[in-house]
């Protein structure tokens, strides 16, 4: 059963989410939040698997909420809810570790879809929409922060050569599919490696690794 907390500070779209979430057998809905503030203390609570986190919330919004969320170590994933697809909100909510976020105006099954990958630690945000995502971001960044060269990050120097290639590609927003065919190797195998890429960084999941791919400039803005 996947325990899900819903922060948002529209009455009706909290009350849609619930009728949606309470119809599946695999859901159950552990409470609603208003805020940032309510999400935090309600997290600390349930501890719910998923948190479906809208952006814009009187008071502490769903950004600032996030990251005090991650900060705290807690298992609980983050799928941020906003209104636009290409919102700077969401490339903030991104860094402040949020799984991968959707619109509001999802189909049902994408919805659905989306908590179930969360709560498994895959990323909702499909590899090639995180692509255009992260390079309008880093298009926002002044000049300075990706123009000159980095010392080495020390997340890198773990990793061996296959699995830095692989989060580069990772980062160009190739698919484990598109990974296996143009490398050679079973998709198994591009599992594992992502797994152990994940497991040495200390990023919580796919998303997190692209960001990473971006901070370190293994990858620049297309």
């Amino acid at each position: 059963m996947t325990t899900v907390l819903i922060a948002d500070d529209q009455p009706m779209q909290r009350f849609g989410f619930r009728m949606l979430l309470e119809s599946q057998d695999d859901m159950t809905v552990v409470g609603e939040a208003t805020n940032g503030t309510e999400a935090i203390r309600l997290v600390d609570r349930h501890r719910p698997d998923v948190v479906l986190m809208d952006i814009r919330m009187p008071g502490l919004d769903g950004i600032e909420a996030t990251r005090r969320i991650i900060a705290t170590g807690a298992r609980t994933r983050i799928l941020i809810v906003t209104t636009f697809d290409l919102d700077e909100y969401a490339y903030d909510g991104l860094r402040a570790g949020a799984s991968g976020f959707l619109v509001k105006d999802a189909q049902p099954e994408e919805l659905l879809a989306g908590i179930r990958a969360v709560a498994s630690g895959d990323a909702v945000v499909a590899p090639s929409l995180t692509r255009r995502l992260l390079d309008a971001y880093v298009h926002h960044l002044p000049p300075s922060a990706t123009a000159a060269p980095r010392p080495e990050d020390p997340r890198l120097a773990t990793l061996t050569e296959r699995e830095r290639e692989i989060l580069t590609v990772i980062g160009q927003g190739w698919t484990n599919t598109e990974i296996a065919e143009r490398l050679h190797l079973a998709e198994s195998t591009v599992k594992t490696h992502i797994g152990r890429i994940l497991s040495k960084t200390g990023t919580r999941d796919r998303v997190q690794a692209v960001i990473l791919a971006y901070d370190t400039q293994l990858v620049t803005p297309a």
